[in-house]
């Protein structure tokens, strides 16, 4: 049995603390947080993650997707699978128990795939990107941005060393080029900017908290018709030192 399918209730105890989360998978001698563990890392700190379950199975696919509601997303899950989109891992907008079980099976057949991530299928227009890296010179800094498939392509994005102030947010906000997209837009309400400040602000406190924490990428932060950002998709990559947590 593989860490993202051990007891849930026993799992859900050691949830609540990321360094739990930490050390495990550096046991593992894994590099990263899987993206079921980076979510539920960065809910520990108050920032909002879309509704998920993990399914080992086609049928415990449809029974996630019940619950959670549909419209849903399937999404393979493994150690080593990263970048999912690249290996067709990724099933958008599925509406039926019978299309969660066909596309389950697919996935499952993937190379790596060792259970399917089943997502809340989240409507809204707008993409942000939020994230956290470690400069050689000035230590954790937050990035935001643009998000989705045009953060690589348009670069829109700024930096902020850690920690910081509900203004320092509130200036990247207003700094990158395409900030109107905060703004309310083809008829939905401007985005939250509390939920905004405060998902940068406690990106910056892990920053400076855990120091194990490499990496994090937020991408995207999918804004809801209600103007609410949400963590669709997220990944924590880790120090390592062989394995072994310092």
């Amino acid at each position: 049995m593989n860490a993202e399918q051990e007891n849930p209730r026993r799992r859900t105890k050691k949830m609540t603390d990321p360094m739990n989360l930490i050390k495990e998978t550096l046991a593992r001698s894994q590099s990263a947080l899987s993206e079921y563990d980076s979510k539920r890392f960065l809910s520990s700190f108050g920032i909002p993650v879309i509704r998920e379950g993990i399914a080992p199975d086609a049928e415990s696919a449809a029974a996630e997707a019940l619950k959670i509601g549909f419209p849903v997303v399937l999404k393979v899950t493994g150690k080593n699978l990263f970048h999912k989109t690249e290996v067709g891992g990724v099933v958008l907008n599925l509406r039926g128990e019978e299309e969660v079980k066909e596309e389950s099976g697919r996935l499952l057949k993937i190379q790596g795939c060792e259970a399917l991530l089943v997502q809340e299928m989240v409507k809204g227009d707008r993409e942000l990107v939020c994230g956290l890296t470690r400069d050689a010179q000035f230590g954790p800094c937050v990035m935001f941005g643009l998000g989705g498939i045009l953060t690589e392509l348009l670069g829109d994005v700024v930096f902020r060393i850690a920690p910081l102030t509900p203004r320092d947010a509130q200036e990247m906000m207003e700094e990158i080029r395409a900030r109107k997209i905060i703004e309310p837009f083809r008829g939905e309400p401007a985005v939250d900017m509390d939920i905004l400040v405060q998902i940068l602000v406690a990106l910056g406190e892990i920053g400076l908290q855990y120091g194990d924490v490499l990496e994090i990428d937020i991408n995207p932060l999918k804004i809801r018709s209600d103007g609410k950002p949400v963590s669709v998709d997220a990944l924590i990559v880790l120090k390592s030192d062989g394995g072994i947590y310092r």
